[in-house]
Order: structure tokens, then C-alpha cells, then sequence
């Protein structure tokens, strides 16, 4: 299998050598210069401080980002029918993973939450993994039964029957912020699958008030709603984190303290390489820094919408819900994440795309990437191009063809 995925066309092997989406690729690869950089000044007086050395969290981010590279240079040689062919299959990977992390012995508890596997020196968390598998699996199930989504009731009640179990594993780890993003973006695609309107707005109203139970059946998070509201009631207790993260914006002004002098990073704000690296940025770079951060999420957010929409006009359904729910997840993401720094939303362990520190999340990203540039040269070389030519049944299954708009 492995040597027929080497053999086949890729981006990485054409006639004029490398041939991927550039704007996607260069935003991308700034956002990842970006968080080295921000990861290596965020994190390194709490690396010297527990290491000894001061670039540990660096290099440690290095390596993922070693193996994020690496992964995704994998998966540009993997086809998009491949995925399309194995989406139940990696649902099913997801569910046992999300399973696995709940188990005595094997899932690892940090700081009250149970969401991640280790191996070693490494953790792995399974939800980022059970995002990317849900939408690809979202994305087969609206190729596969169009008709059923658009015209039945049944054609949106059975993928929340898959969404339901996914969304109570992960509020048992606790792990809200990935749910509210996960079944957002699954919600995302359907509407853009084609489901009625009549049926759409109950849909979403009954999945907002479930979100609304949720968030205010534990006390924990019903704190969380109150402190955030007004940090400072209570700065020194439960809205110290906030605080500082806001202390943080009012130091960097507009052009910031310079790269590496922030004074946040120095204990005073929790997490500032991961939850929090967003608040650093803005303090050593200013709002310039931040706006300009932004910018370039909201570039390669809309490339990858735009992917998706050239994939549907191409009429290749499933990778085009695929683009789709990627760019739902990267926005969903970045919303919390600069919501929670910014103070707009309660506090969520939730990373930055691309910039935060964290191993699971960098791969994945990395992966995700690597498939919208897959999208992007099929849809090229499928609607013409005079080097590769492929045929319908290099995208889709026999049963899946023929599905048209």
C-alpha cells in the first residue's frame, strides 16, 4: 500500500517539480515561524526555571514540528478517495481513542482534565484526532446521502447520533472548548450540505441550548461565566489568569515592549505558551503584532474556503466538505482562543492554531494543511491540467459517483 501511494501522482512529483497552492502554503508556514518564535520568548523563563534551560520548550517544539512536517509531507502523497473510502473506519479509531483516554492507567491527568495518552516522554491527545476523523467522516456521510440530508428529517438526525457519543466523551475528559468547536463545524458542513432551512434553525437553536445546560450544569463552569464577565471582582483568586492575559494587551500598546521582554511570561501569566501565547504576542509586539497575527488567520481561513468552494464548483463533493470543515475548525479555534486572551469569552484550554505549544494540535494542524493542498491540486489537475490526467474514479467510489449539485 505504501509503495503504490509512493508511485502515484502527488503535488510533490510533477513534471514542474513541486506544485502546491503557494498563498496557502506561505500564510501557513508564517503562522509556524510565528509560534517558534513567540513559543521560544513565551516559554522560557518557566523553562528555566523547571529544566534548567531555557530553549526546553523550544526545542521540544521543534520536534513537533519535525514530526508535523514530516506527517504532512505523508499526507500529500494520500489521496482524497482514500479518505473518503476509510472515513468510517478512522470514526471508529476516534471513538476507541476517546475511550482509551478515559481508562484508569491510561489516560493522563493534567490539571483536572483526562485528555491525553502518553507514550514516553510524549503525550498524545485524542481529540485533536477525533476532530479531523469526524469531518471526514461528516464529509462521506453528506457525499453518500445528499437527497437523504436535503429532503428528510432523518438525513441530519443520523450524523448527531455519531456527534452525540463524540460531544459526551469529550465533555467527560472535561474538554468543552474542543466539543463547541467540533460540533460547530460538523453543524457548519450540514448547512452547507444542502439541509433546509425549517429544519436547520431548530437544529441549531436545540444544540445551543444543550451548550447553555451544559456550560451551567457544573459549578466550575458556571464560575468561569461569572469571573470573566468581571476578572478583576476577583484578580488574585479565579479571574487572576484573565487579569494578567489583559495586563498583557495594556503593556504592549501599539508596537509593543520588544520581542522577548515581556514581563507577563515571567509567572505572572499561567499558560503563556499554550492558552495564552496570543496575550504574550500582543505584549512584545503591540496591536501591530496582534492585527497583523490575525490577518494571516483570517487569510489562510478563507484560502481554505475558498479550496472548498473550488472543489464543489469541480464537483468534487467530498473533498470540497472536507475543506470545509477544516476551515470551520481552524476558525472555531481561533475564535475561542483570541475570545478567552481578549476576555470576550470564559476561559477555555483551547490552543492557537499553528502558534500554540502542544504536539497533538501542531501535527494535526500540520495534516490538515497538507490535505487542503491535496484538495487544491486534484481540483486543478481534475479540471484539465495537460500533465496528470485523473478520472472520476480516482476521487470517489463507484457507489459515490455521479452525485451532482
Amino acid at each position: 500500500m505504501l509503495a503504490d501511494l509512493l508511485a502515484a501522482p502527488s503535488p510533490l512529483r510533477t513534471r514542474r517539480g513541486v506544485d502546491l497552492d503557494f498563498p496557502l502554503l506561505a500564510g501557513s508556514m508564517a503562522l509556524l515561524g510565528l509560534g517558534l518564535v513567540m513559543i521560544t520568548s513565551a516559554s522560557s523563563e518557566v523553562a528555566a526555571a523547571l529544566s534548567g534551560n531555557p530553549l526546553y520548550h523550544m526545542i521540544r517544539h521543534l520536534i513537533y514540528l519535525a514530526l508535523g512536517l514530516g506527517a504532512g509531507l505523508l499526507t500529500l502523497l494520500i489521496p482524497m478517495s482514500f479518505w473518503q473510502r476509510h472515513g468510517a473506519r478512522l470514526m471508529l479509531l476516534a471513538f476507541a481513542l476517546l475511550i482509551m483516554v478515559l481508562l484508569p492507567g491510561i489516560g493522563r491527568e493534567v490539571n483536572g482534565a483526562k485528555r491525553w495518552i502518553g507514550f514516553g516522554m510524549f503525550n498524545v491527545q485524542p481529540s485533536e484526532l477525533a476532530k479531523l476523523f469526524t469531518v471526514v467522516f461528516i464529509a462521506g456521510y453528506l457525499v453518500r446521502r445528499q437527497e437523504e440530508v436535503r429532503e428528510k428529517l432523518t438525513g441530519f438526525i443520523k450524523p448527531m447520533l455519531v456527534l452525540g457519543p463524540i460531544a459526551v466523551l469529550l465533555l467527560a475528559e472535561p474538554d468543552f472548548g474542543a466539543t463547541v468547536v467540533l460540533v460547530g463545524s460538523c453543524i457548519a458542513m450540514l448547512f452547507l450540505g444542502g439541509i433546509n432551512l425549517v429544519r436547520f434553525v431548530p437544529l441549531a437553536a436545540g444544540v445551543l441550548g444543550l451548550g447553555v445546560l451544559v456550560m451551567t450544569s457544573q459549578a466550575y463552569r458556571l464560575k468561569r461565566l461569572t469571573n470573566f464577565v468581571d476578572p478583576w471582582a476577583d484578580q488574585f483568586g479565579d479571574g487572576y489568569q484573565l487579569s494578567q492575559a489583559l495586563i498583557a494587551f495594556g503593556r504592549g500598546e501599539w508596537f509593543g515592549v520588544g520581542l522577548g521582554n515581556s514581563i507577563q511570561k515571567q509567572f505572572y501569566l499561567p499558560e503563556a505558551h499554550t492558552d495564552f501565547v496570543f496575550a504574550v504576542l500582543a505584549e512584545e509586539l503591540g496591536m501591530v503584532g496582534a492585527l497583523a497575527t490575525v490577518a494571516l488567520f483570517v487569510f489562510v481561513s478563507v484560502r481554505a474556503l475558498y479550496i472548498g468552494l473550488w472543489a464543489e464548483k469541480a464537483k468534487q463533493f467530498f473533498s470540497a466538505y472536507v475543506a470545509y470543515g477544516l476551515a470551520f475548525l481552524w476558525i472555531g479555534q481561533v475564535l475561542i482562543n483570541i475570545g478567552v486572551n481578549v476576555g470576550l469569552l470564559p476561559t477555555k484550554g483551547l490552543t492557537l492554531p499553528f502558534l500554540s505549544y502542544g504536539g497533538s494540535s501542531l501535527i494535526i494542524c500540520c495534516v490538515s494543511l497538507a490535505m487542503l493542498l491535496r484538495i487544491e491540486w486534484e481540483r486543478r489537475t481534475a479540471l484539465g491540467s495537460e500533465e496528470i490526467e485523473f478520472t472520476e474514479s480516482d476521487f470517489f467510489d463507484s457507489e459515490e459517483t455521479g452525485h451532482a449539485r
